[in-house]
């Protein structure tokens, strides 16, 4: 099998880190975009990804990236979009340029990145297009409107492009991580089993899974929920 390129969108310490481990051992020549890629030097270390500078809600910034991917690998075969920007608190004291910052980077940038991946691999029809998405993504709490309606506007998003691109080759998922990631500060005298937390190394097992699906066969979405949950 010819060497894929893997291209992660909002990459950080939790599930993007996982997600370029896997992809590092499964021979994949990853990019790693970021805000601030200073954070990211650890994991370019392991893994020998390249690390690229990006505001993922910047129309140019985004063309730039990819244009940048072109020149080191080529068209990517996996764009995993994880990019998202927490802003929470009640309704009468948000800040509605924070509040449009939080939907620009979470929705907008998701259609940016999808817009630049889809026209790299209708060229060559294949590739595959995943979307990050959370409990927010089917149902929204208080205090936490924003970021559930960037993640409401993504589950739209993939859903549309499922549908557009799939009978051209591209397999688009929607990933809904139902359930917080294990982390340092999760687990960290936590009560109860360490598994309570979703493991992000399993939920990127998940993803390379539904990457190498038979095109016959391919899930537009997935749901993915610790054990413990009643529901």
């Amino acid at each position: 099998m010819p060497q894929e390129t893997a291209v992660i969108v909002g990459a950080g310490k939790g599930l993007s880190a996982a997600l370029a481990r896997r992809l590092a051992k499964e021979g994949f020549r990853i990019a790693l975009v970021a805000r601030d890629v200073e954070k990211l030097a650890p994991l370019v270390a392991e893994t020998g990804a390249r690390a690229i500078a990006a505001d993922a809600q910047n129309p140019q910034a985004v063309e730039a990236l990819f244009a940048e991917v072109d020149k080191a690998f080529g068209p990517p075969d996996l764009v995993v979009f994880n990019a998202a920007m927490r802003y929470r608190g009640p309704i009468e004291v948000l800040d509605p340029s924070d509040v449009m910052d939080a939907y620009a980077v979470g929705a907008f940038g998701g259609f940016l990145t999808a817009q630049a991946a889809a026209r790299r691999m209708l060229g060559r029809g294949s590739g595959s297009i995943f979307f990050t998405g959370a409990t927010a993504s089917v149902k929204s709490m208080p205090h936490s409107v924003p970021f559930a309606m960037a993640k409401f506007a993504l589950r739209a998003l993939a859903q549309g492009l499922a549908r557009e691109l799939g009978p051209r080759g591209i397999h688009v998922a929607h990933f809904i991580i139902d359930g917080g990631i294990a982390s340092s500060w999760a687990t960290q005298g936590e009560a109860g089993p360490a598994d309570k937390w979703l493991d992000p190394a399993a939920i990127a097992e998940s993803y390379l899974a539904i990457h190498r699906q038979h095109r016959s066969a391919w899930t537009s979405e997935m749901e993915l929920r610790p054990w413990v949950e009643t529901f």
